[in-house]
């Protein structure tokens, strides 16, 4: 518990907000690669998928390590578009509302899934179990002016 209180108050900082995006996703990639997608070191803090969406632009794959919040009936997943508490929306977001098929990397297995971004009451549900999940995204928010988007992932 004191490890994971001390782990919670370096993410909140604007500090790890810096580095972090540059560090933990190039990390994640690796070693994920050449675990044949049965690790992510991220996962060791927070539950974490690879999430292969389409690109926007491009129409090209595009694979990132992201921390999820897991529901409780298995077969679907919150992600929440902190961007470590930056101020523009991570690209990944903008990928899932031009096309919102993709595939997680859950646990070793790739599972197709579809994306649906969350508004208002149902929003605000999930924002709670989130806040209740992880705590230091509530700094996250009051750092930005934007809301940060959260989309919950449906196995198809």
């Amino acid at each position: 518990m004191r490890n994971e209180r001390f782990v919670q108050r370096l993410s909140a900082t604007r500090g790890f907000a810096r580095v972090a995006p540059y560090v933990f996703p190039a990390l994640d990639r690796a070693v994920h690669r050449l675990t044949r997608g049965k690790v992510l070191l991220s996962a060791q803090l927070l539950p974490a998928l690879v999430l292969t969406s389409t690109g926007a632009k491009s129409g090209l794959p595009r694979r990132t390590p992201l921390a999820c919040m897991p529901e409780e009936d298995g077969d679907s997943w919150i992600l929440i578009g902190s961007n470590f508490g930056r101020p523009e929306h991570p690209a990944w977001s903008h990928n899932l509302l031009a096309h919102p098929d993709a595939r997680v990397s859950w646990k070793g297995q790739d599972i197709p899934v579809r994306a649906r971004l969350l508004e208002r009451a149902e929003r605000e549900a999930a924002w709670q179990a989130v806040l209740e999940f992880w705590p230091p995204y509530a700094s996250y928010q009051a750092r930005v002016k934007r809301e940060i988007r959260l989309f919950r992932l449906l196995q198809r």
